[in-house]
């Protein structure tokens, strides 16, 4: 083993030492296990891809929300760099040690944080794959919105404006009726002078006592409508004013909120997109799933590697320090204890 250690140290070439730092695994005894070199190499470069993919999915998906590149950068930077971290504790906290069974249910757990991990990651760039279908997508939502929007600021008209329509309209009405009786009074009155004969006109020819009955009343119709129109002039400009009022408070919100729906092009709304484009393609739903199941096996790739792969030299060397750290821990737990009880024992027999 000595002899081994000094010429495989020479043997490792820079990039292979930083994949394997990148595995999580003790440089020191990798030194001395050639042969695990390519193995915790390969892992260490699926962690590191693995935070490469992570800092691009985190940059896109700030990018979307606060569209600012540097913003975007230094957070994707920070966001890969925890990935890379925690993927690098999943990896190097899994120990070749006792049964398979054992290991197993050890993993079970990285496994499910990994896969979590691996659909994190695959959201944001699933988004940037299919860009052009989401953006297509959002147009008809953003124009679904606006119909809705429209559909309740009508609903919201009428309920607010529909008492001072309801009260109009009673007033016309009222208006209307009187514009009825004087017109039919005017049509008597006609019928009278012409000679007419109906149930209401004497059928004589000429302006005689009826005929100035008849204008007295259609006089009397014309004041009754005057007085009316003057009367409720000052309540339906009031009605009026409402209802203009009202009318234009909704379209100054229309307005305001189709400015907000024409900008619906945030994270959310994406993944909104997206979402509708599986449902109505099967295509869509299937290349999502594919995409998310490539990064949740790019995640979780780690792990099996290290669950399925046999114990090698690597584990052995480590198993035999951590075991020599416990039984020397436990000889000073013992050291100590025998210590202490030899000075409680020699106390009490200073005061007898």
């Amino acid at each position: 083993m000595k002899n081994t250690s000094p010429k495989s140290q020479n043997n490792m070439n820079g990039f292979q030492h930083f994949l394997l730092l990148c595995s999580g695994a003790n440089i020191h005894f990798l030194k001395k296990s050639p042969s695990e070199w390519n193995k915790f190499a390969g892992i260490g470069g699926i962690v590191l891809f693995t935070a490469v993919f992570a800092s691009l999915s985190a940059g896109y998906a700030i990018f979307t929300v606060f569209d600012h590149l540097w913003t975007s950068v230094g957070f994707a930077l920070l966001w890969g760099l925890m990935i890379f971290n925690l993927d690098r504790y999943i990896v190097s906290s899994i120990k070749k040690t006792g049964s398979w069974w054992h290991q197993l249910w050890m993993t079970v757990p990285r496994l499910i944080l990994a896969g979590f991990l691996g659909i994190v990651i695959s959201k944001p760039l699933e988004l940037k794959i299919f860009e052009k279908e989401i953006n297509k997508q959002l147009n008809t939502i953003i124009e679904r919105n606006k119909k809705q929007l429209q559909a309740e600021m009508n609903g919201r008209i009428l309920q607010q404006s529909g008492p001072f329509e309801t009260e109009k309209k009673q007033l016309q009405q009222k208006v209307a009726d009187y514009q009825k009786a004087y017109d039919s009074a005017a049509i008597e009155l006609e019928k009278e002078i012409l000679g007419t004969k109906t149930g209401l006109t004497s059928g004589k020819v000429g302006f005689g006592s009826n005929a100035k009955r008849k204008t007295e009343l259609k006089e009397q119709r014309k004041q009754d409508l005057e007085n009316y129109q003057k009367q409720i002039a000052p309540r339906l400009n009031y009605l009026d004013k409402e209802i203009s009022k009202v009318y234009t408070n909704i379209e100054t919100e229309r307005t305001r909120n189709e400015g907000v729906e024409n900008r619906f092009n945030g994270f959310a709304a994406r993944l909104q997109a997206l979402d509708e484009l599986g449902k109505s393609s099967a295509i869509m739903a299937i290349a999502s799933m594919f995409i998310m199941g490539l990064f949740i096996t790019l995640e979780i790739s780690p792990v099996l590697i290290k669950l399925i792969s046999s114990v090698g030299p690597y584990d052995h060397l480590l198993e035999k320090t951590e075991n020599d750290f416990r039984l020397y821990a436990k000889e000073k737990i013992e050291k100590g204890n025998h210590a202490t009880e030899k000075r409680i024992e020699n106390f009490k027999n200073n005061f007898e």
